[in-house]
């Protein structure tokens, strides 16, 4: 439940955001960007999601470092940075049971 809501955030997040990323070029090939961010910032992927244009949204991040970025991968293969940061934190799913008040 929780992957299908990040997915729903980064599918929207990434329909409002692509088009400025892909105007700056800030894309290369998957294998070149994922090749990066392993070596240089130790980032590993976190969660995956699909977007409304059959783009693969994928959030990667480093514990150690607390470095984050989100990619988005086109279905003919570019992938494209849509954003980077500081201060990643993984959270753990809090269940809601019904009737609960929230």
């Amino acid at each position: 439940m929780k992957l299908l809501s990040l997915a729903a955030f980064l599918g929207s997040l990434g329909s409002l955001i692509a088009t400025p990323v892909l105007a700056q070029q800030n894309c290369g090939s998957r294998d070149q960007v994922l090749n990066r961010l392993e070596s240089k910032y130790g980032e590993s992927r976190q969660s995956i999601g699909l977007a409304p244009n059959s783009g693969v949204v994928e959030v990667f991040a480093s514990p150690e470092t607390g470095t984050w970025t989100i990619l988005m991968t086109q279905p003919d293969g570019t992938t494209c940075l849509i954003a980077s940061g500081q201060a990643f934190e993984a959270m753990a799913a809090i269940g809601v049971t019904k009737g609960d008040d929230v």
